[in-house]
């Protein structure tokens, strides 16, 4: 239990700020679907903290910290760019997107940012510290989530009272200040 609580604790105190929260707002404000976009939050840190606990030591002996630091940099960047363009929501009047495509592509989207981020670091030495993968990968998951489905709740509901057009452009900015911050060695991964 004590694995659980301490992985809860620390990657939920860990995430509150991170580009995540960032990323659960923007996902929340552009499909309007809280739920599909939480679960796939839920599904993607499962994943990605499962495989974190099990191979951590061996993709920290792998990866090159510059170019590692480069390679989240500059995909900050292609997010600023991304966050920019509107949706076809917006432009044709379309329906939501279906939750499947919600979930879909939060699950990946989330899958692929948590990849060298503190919580999936955090994980690995979690599950290192405490040899229970299991709690581990639990807690360090339910805490990720417990602290982003506030910002997927306040996104959806954003979206209904603020224009999209600036939504969009906050997150182009947020992103790319994080974009530069890391690629000036500001802010590590």
């Amino acid at each position: 239990m004590d694995a659980f609580l301490v992985s809860l604790g620390v990657v939920a105190l860990a995430e509150i700020g991170d580009k995540t929260q960032l990323l659960a707002f923007v996902l929340a404000a552009r499909f309007r679907r809280p739920w599909p976009v939480i679960a796939g939050i839920a599904s993607a840190t499962l994943l990605n903290h499962a495989i974190a606990g099990w191979l951590g030591a061996l993709l920290a002996g792998l990866a090159d910290a510059d170019w590692l630091r480069w390679l989240i940099g500059a995909s900050f960047l292609l997010f600023a760019f991304w966050a920019l363009i509107p949706d076809r929501l917006e432009e044709g009047g379309m329906r939501p997107a279906a939750a499947t495509g919600a979930f879909v592509i939060t699950a990946i989207a989330f899958f692929l940012v948590e990849i060298g981020d503190k919580t999936q670091v955090a994980t690995v030495a979690l599950a290192a510290a405490y040899q229970s993968l299991v709690a581990v990968t639990l807690g360090t998951s339910f805490g990720l989530v417990l602290v982003n489905a506030p910002a997927v709740l306040l996104g959806e509901r954003a979206a209904r009272w603020l224009p999209m057009a600036w939504i969009r452009r906050a997150a182009a900015a947020s992103f790319a200040l994080l974009g530069l911050a890391t690629l000036l060695g500001w802010i590590g991964t």
